[in-house]
């Protein structure tokens, strides 16, 4: 009697200790930053639970826990050919996140992976349709054109991606010297440009500081002087000696009037 009391005690004590972790077991912490997507009996739970303590009554609860925190992911350096056939290896980073955690379980197999290759072959075909100009000088507007449309293929898997960038472009060494020869000749343009301006504005002035000085005759006596006082600021052996141009004109019109007329 005695032993079938003390089997049914251990029994007891069985029980309660598989009872207790089995509950233990039941109590799950989903931490601020995640969401348990719950499936019981195969049937996707209305609403995701956390965060805090949840309950999972296994066999009939299945829980997968996703992360909301933003991911970085690398695009690993794709091959591009430009519109303007020029060949070129680009990479990329994308941000994104997982903003409805049923959609990126349920409706995708695995969201990263699919999400990696979406945005590998959107770069290809996105910097396929641009001249390579455009691709050096506009990475801002093909950033964006990038974004908008991973944002808009992957929003059905309950992701949105904030931020697409292409970090470098690298060109083969025929192409960087023939874009080096480029913008060289493209500044000596500029430069002889600038130069032929300059000297169209000097004309002009030099016009107008004439008419001014016909106007006043002996102004130009004071000019004279005032170059004379500039040139005697230093100390040098110079020895200037202003000569009248109307000097100059009695005695070439005095030799034309000596010639015999024919």
């Amino acid at each position: 009697m005695e032993s079938l009391v003390g089997l049914l005690s251990n029994g007891y004590m069985m029980a309660v200790v598989i009872v207790l972790v089995y509950l233990f077991s039941m109590v799950h912490v989903i931490r601020e930053y995640e969401r348990a997507v719950v499936f019981r009996l195969g049937r996707l739970l209305p609403a995701p639970k956390g965060p805090g303590l949840i309950f999972i009554f296994w066999p009939l609860d299945r829980m997968i826990r996703v992360d909301l925190r933003t991911i970085t992911m690398d695009v690993p350096p794709q091959d591009i050919i430009t519109k303007d056939n020029v060949t070129c290896r680009v990479n990329a980073v994308a941000y994104f996140r997982v903003v409805n955690a049923s959609k990126a379980i349920t409706d995708v197999e695995n969201f990263m992976y699919a999400t990696s290759q979406l945005a590998q072959t959107t770069l290809r075909s996105i910097l396929g349709e641009v001249e390579l100009d455009e691709l050096l000088s506009q990475r801002e507007k093909l950033n964006i054109r990038l974004q908008e449309i991973l944002d808009r293929h992957t929003d059905a898997w309950g992701i949105k991606v904030s931020l697409v960038e292409m970090k470098q472009v690298d060109l083969p060494e025929e192409m960087r010297r023939a874009i080096a020869r480029q913008a060289e000749a493209e500044r000596e343009k500029r430069a002889k440009i600038i130069h032929s301006e300059g000297e169209l504005m000097a004309s002009q002035k030099l016009q107008e500081a004439a008419t001014i000085l016909a106007a006043e005759p002996v102004s130009v006596q004071l000019r004279y002087m005032q170059t004379l006082t500039e040139i005697g600021a230093d100390k040098n052996t110079t020895v200037v000696f202003p000569l009248p141009m109307d000097l100059l004109d009695f005695f070439t019109n005095r030799r034309d009037a000596t010639k015999p007329k024919v």
